[in-house]
């Protein structure tokens, strides 16, 4: 089959001075490849069905003149293929056009894109951004090997069936929920946008591909819960430690990663006169400003001289986050809580439990949290309304 060949005017990114680039678009056997040919030509002055700049003016025969010798290099290049008995597509053509010797491959940009993160730690990444990436390069391996047979895959062949293999086999092999899926996605697409910056791709394929999410159901404790667990007489020492950090994380709506770096210069005084926690968020680098609540110094004065926080320079005796969450799966069940306790459950204890229904304004809350957008935060207020519906539920009349 022929190669065929087409100029065509892209009116939807015309310049300031009216003039619109000139695409040429490639097609052979089903496959295409449009590229732009960095001419640029006045709308007016187009011939759709020439696919060629009308007039006999010098400035219409020397585009011209360009756009033919676009199209013969592209048959040249294409002669060439021919004339080795090789197999090849208009991804090879495009290549030998535009003067790129090899293909470049999904898992070689995870590669690229991790390099720039790791350089750029505590300059607007956080190492845990690049260990969630570590872990998407490998699901993504392991999606080559298992279901391709391969240890890479060339950029030009990611379509909407790679894609939707990948998601399927997320969700089948790992059991991830369509929220977990959802990140390795968010993860791969942002590789993707680096492959088209640096002009391996024309546009990501996650462009016919709609990833979804779910509303997650964020957990939280109750008044109630909250004091059987700090009431609770626990004789083990580490589970008992876990128990204070928990409690603090929930007086304070600090995250896991904000906690296990407190240190002392992290603790000041306000303007109120009072002891406040103003730091830095891990996640994102927005400030917290945190007034100390009176349980909550409680709890750092009886670790002030712990022998771990001393030779650390930290606060708390803080664990992996792993292991807090697993000594919090023992505490719920000998506080006989039948949730699921993680740190992050104390995160939202403190924006339910101890701000809104206590009447804490919403804005303040986002600002302690140190949310980037109102929305986030007004996730935990759609909780408190789906409570409020649960609880009127229950009322009976007459």
């Amino acid at each position: 089959m022929r190669i065929t060949i087409a100029f065509l005017l892209k009116k939807s990114k015309k310049r300031e001075d009216r003039t619109c680039p000139v695409y040429v678009r490639f097609t052979l056997n089903g496959k295409r490849v449009e590229l732009s040919t960095k001419i640029f030509v006045d709308q007016n002055s187009w011939d759709i069905s020439k696919e060629r700049m009308t007039g006999s003016s010098s400035l219409a025969k020397t585009t011209n003149n360009r756009l033919d010798k676009v199209a013969s290099n592209i048959l040249d290049i294409y002669n060439q293929f021919e004339a080795q008995n090789k197999k090849f597509d208009v991804v090879d053509i495009k290549n030998k056009l535009c003067g790129i010797e090899e293909e470049h491959g999904i898992v070689e940009m995870f590669g690229v894109y991790m390099n720039t993160i790791e350089s750029n730690i505590g300059k607007g990444f956080s190492a845990t951004t690049l260990k969630h990436y570590k872990t998407s390069k490998n699901r993504l391996l392991n999606f080559l090997s298992d279901v391709y047979g391969k240890k890479e895959w060339n950029l030009s062949n990611i379509g909407y069936k790679f894609i939707n293999d990948f998601d399927v086999y997320l969700k089948s092999k790992y059991k991830n929920s369509v929220n977990t899926a959802w990140c390795y996605h968010k993860h791969m697409k942002k590789v993707l946008n680096i492959a088209v910056a640096m002009d391996y791709l024309s546009t990501n394929p996650y462009i016919k591909f709609q990833v979804k999410t779910e509303q997650p159901k964020r957990e939280f404790l109750t008044q109630k819960e909250l004091k059987k667990i700090r009431k609770k007489e626990i004789e083990i020492e580490r589970l008992a430690i876990v128990r204070d950090i928990f409690l603090f994380a929930c007086y304070t709506g600090l995250s896991y990663a904000d906690i296990s770096k407190l240190a002392k210069q992290h603790i000041r005084t306000g303007n109120d006169g009072n002891k406040w926690i103003i730091i830095d968020r891990t996640k994102n680098g927005s400030r917290c400003r945190v007034p100390l609540l009176p349980a909550a110094k409680n709890i750092l004065k009886r670790y002030k001289n712990y022998p771990i926080n001393v030779s650390k320079g930290l606060l708390l005796p803080v664990n992996s986050n792993q292991k807090m969450n697993a000594y919090l799966k023992e505490i719920a069940d000998i506080c006989g809580i039948k949730k699921n306790l993680s740190m992050h459950v104390a995160r939202h204890t403190f924006a339910t439990t101890i701000t809104l229904t206590n009447g804490v304004p919403i804005e303040t809350v986002s600002k302690i949290l140190g949310h980037s957008s109102l929305k986030t935060t007004q996730i935990y207020a759609r909780i408190l309304d789906c409570k409020i519906s649960e609880d009127m539920q229950k009322v009976k009349i007459g």
